[in-house]
């Protein structure tokens, strides 16, 4: 029987590769694809819903992104398991490579946009959606990503706002940055796989929210 959830990699990095690898038990089915990007075109035949992870600023956690995401859907489909149900694209973080990007954008339902609450990280983002991901028509939606509640809220409310004034859809689930996720690709973790204690417990929690709040749950 086939899995719920696909995760893909289209980034020359691999470093989902290198994680994915690491994983005893992958909770999805995974491939690398940067070298193939044609074998993309199969996913429209497959009736389910593709997610594409963006954002050509490197360093914004879209590797992690794509993994829990997948994970915890995966873990809320077991359950129901009905085919293949989501697709979860993790898009390379350069320019250099934005044709592997615009061929993912052609079978994509909508996008993830990861950002972290830094100033370094708001021109990239803009031009991504801009000149990239808004000429396609596709819904998206920037999530703040790798936010350290140590750092008080100043940068957080800052890039929030930054968001909202360019009139970007915005994900109300903030993911937080916890040591637990940095450690995860070495141990050969997703975020389903933590140990079980209150700190992986919340570390969990941030990416079940984001799930439920985009609607990834179903084939709907």
């Amino acid at each position: 029987m086939p899995a719920a959830v696909y995760v893909v990699s289209i980034d020359p990095q691999a470093s989902t590769v290198w994680w994915a690898n690491r994983i005893t038990d992958l909770p999805f089915d995974f491939s690398q694809e940067h070298e193939t990007p044609e074998n993309l075109a199969i996913l429209k035949e497959t009736g389910a819903k593709v997610h594409v992870i963006a954002n050509q600023k490197g360093g914004v956690g879209k590797t992690t992104v794509t993994l829990n995401l997948g994970a915890v859907v995966a873990d809320v489909l077991s359950t129901s398991q009905d085919g293949l149900l989501h697709v979860f694209i993790d898009s390379p973080g350069s320019l250099q490579d934005e044709a592997l990007l615009l061929e993912a954008l052609k079978y994509a339902h909508d996008v993830i946009v990861p950002m972290p609450p830094e100033g370094l990280a708001f021109d990239p983002t803009a031009r991504t959606i801009q000149q990239v991901i808004e000429p396609t028509g596709l819904p998206y939606r920037v999530v703040i990503n790798n936010w350290d509640p140590r750092d008080g809220t100043a940068d957080l409310t800052e890039s929030q706002e930054y968001i909202d004034a360019q009139g970007w859809p915005r994900a109300q689930t903030v993911v937080r940055r916890y040591k637990v996720h940095t450690r995860a690709s070495v141990e050969g973790r997703v975020v389903t796989q933590y140990p079980k204690n209150r700190v992986a417990m919340e570390a969990r929690e941030d990416f079940f929210r984001l799930a439920l709040e985009l609607g990834y749950g179903g084939r709907a």
